[in-house]
């Protein structure tokens, strides 16, 4: 019950803001760690004036008094200083401890029911009115249908209207088989039928639309209750608008106390992870978040990972994570041409112009900073990341207009301003524009040629990474606002053992076991 009332008072929004108090009590977090790391001696003040720090950002994000003393008390139990032998890395310890408190929060300590291809498994979707449903319906059909699965889509339905089209128009797009009446008004007798059909074509994974419904629409919930005793799913899967704010637990716990609700999804998550109120689900339903919706195409759908959420939320990375991103964007037959071009220092506007594709397909660039230990999303100002892409694809859009020899040049400069003015109206922009793309390249040339010299390393010899590209030398690189907020020299020290040492760097510079 108290997790649960932690749950709910930490990710509550309150009724004058949209946006959640998650990113900000991160950014608290994160700063409080980074005060501690930053004291030459961990002692019982240092540690004292971080718990003082993070128990402030916990209350003014109206977390209950008894609550935060109670975390309080049980990070003091696990650190306990004069117990820590000589030698012992201390701020570790301390961090270690948070992150453990914080993950207890959003952990209902079970996992979800993982659907088996040997048989065919019932998914039940329920969830409120506006949340996102049926599109999440196929969001999840499609993830499943590209680990191998044959999904298939059942529309039950039948209070909307334009429901059963909806969920036509999207299993058409994605190319999976659906079942639903313009006829029927029974939303059981359909959800049978096609539950009855699927199985025997086959599917095993048979995906059932419910109507979206509020917890006062008491003739609805009957209905849902009806159609999960005739489908008898497997598992009962909320849908959870990340903008719901208070009312998150409230209508969560209507649903858990209707039907067996296993598992949480969250919709309209973004770059700045808003609607923070959404993950009171986790509480209310006693059910795991399993994934979560980030945007409107079908690929934008991601797996929910407890730990590291919490990982970023603290600012201690998800490497793993970054470097999955890394990989997915950025071919590993190209990796070693790119490394090699560092090395030399030479960049050309098709180098810049292939760094910003990779850059739009790795996602909210408030994301990807989160995954890297020391960053926060807080880096990115407000509207700057919307802002940033936009001006990205301009730059992209007038780069479509220049020639090979001009994409491949180092000297650019050289371009005479008739030139420049025919780029421009070839890319239906201003001159001006054109002169900020370049300026945006010589900003970028620059940095890049710091890099100069660093040599590759052997495969294997990731020691051989630490010695070239040194922290004074990265200094040089990074903006002076990043290097801060790393934590000046010591923290990029720090960042860059810990790339040293993960297996998946290790992977993409030709090191690691084979």
């Amino acid at each position: 019950m108290q997790r649960e009332k932690i749950i709910r008072s930490l990710f509550t929004v309150s009724r004058k803001q949209s946006k959640m108090v998650l990113a900000e009590l991160g950014g608290s977090i994160s700063r409080a760690l980074q005060q501690m790391s930053n004291a030459t001696i961990i002692d019982e003040k240092v540690l004292n004036e971080c718990l003082n720090e993070i128990t402030r950002a916990l209350l003014q994000s109206d977390v209950q008094f008894k609550l935060v003393r109670e975390m309080q008390t049980n990070i003091k139990k696990i650190v306990n200083l004069d117990d820590l032998a000589a030698g012992h890395n201390k701020r570790k310890i301390i961090q270690q401890a948070i992150f453990t408190e914080l993950c207890k929060m959003l952990d209902p300590g079970k996992p979800s029911f993982t659907p088996k291809k040997s048989k065919p498994s019932v998914v039940m979707f329920v969830g409120l009115q506006g949340s996102g449903k049926t599109t999440t319906c196929t969001k999840y059909a499609y993830y499943h249908q590209k680990k191998g699965w044959k999904p298939a889509l059942v529309c039950a339905d039948t209070f909307r209207a334009g429901a059963f089209d909806q969920l036509k128009q999207n299993a058409t797009k994605a190319k999976i088989p659906f079942y639903g009446s313009y006829m029927e008004s029974d939303p059981v007798k359909i959800a049978v039928e096609g539950v009855e059909r699927f199985k025997k074509e086959n599917c095993d994974l048979i995906i059932v639309d419910t109507s979206g419904r509020h917890k006062q629409e008491v003739a609805l919930f009957e209905e849902m209750r009806q159609v999960s005793e005739a489908t008898k799913p497997d598992l009962v899967i909320f849908v959870m608008d990340s903008s719901i704010g208070q009312a998150a637990f409230d209508q969560a716990q209507a649903f858990k106390q209707s039907v067996a609700v296993g598992a949480v999804i969250i919709t309209k998550m973004d770059g700045h992870a808003k609607g923070g109120g959404a993950l009171s689900a986790v509480a209310a339903t006693k059910s795991p978040v399993i994934f979560i919706g980030t945007g409107e195409h079908m690929d934008e759908f991601e797996v929910f990972d407890v730990k590291p959420f919490v990982s970023r939320l603290l600012g201690m990375g998800d490497l793993s994570g970054f470097m999955d991103k890394i990989h997915e964007v950025v071919p590993m037959d190209q990796q070693p041409e790119l490394l090699q071009k560092l090395s030399e220092g030479t960049f050309t506007v098709r180098i810049m112009y292939e760094q910003f594709q990779n850059i739009l397909k790795m996602g909210p660039i408030n994301q990807v900073f989160s995954m890297l230990p020391g960053f926060s999303s807080e880096l990115m100002p407000k509207g700057g990341e919307k802002e940033s892409q936009a001006k990205i694809k301009r730059y992209m859009t007038m780069m479509d207009s220049m020639t090979n020899e001009e994409l491949d040049s180092t000297n650019p400069k050289l371009m005479n301003e008739s030139r420049m003015m025919r780029i421009a109206r070839g890319a239906g922009r201003q001159y001006r524009d054109v002169v900020e793309m370049f300026e945006e390249y010589k900003r970028l040339a620059k940095i890049w040629s710091k890099m100069k010299g660093l040599k590759i390393p052997k495969k294997g010899d990731m020691s051989a990474l630490s010695r070239n590209m040194n922290a004074q030398h990265m200094s040089k690189v990074l903006p002076p606002q990043m290097l801060k907020q790393i934590g000046g020299m010591g923290g990029l020290q720090n960042l860059m053992k810990q790339m040293g040492s993960n297996k998946d760097m290790m992977g993409m510079f030709g090191g690691g076991d084979k």
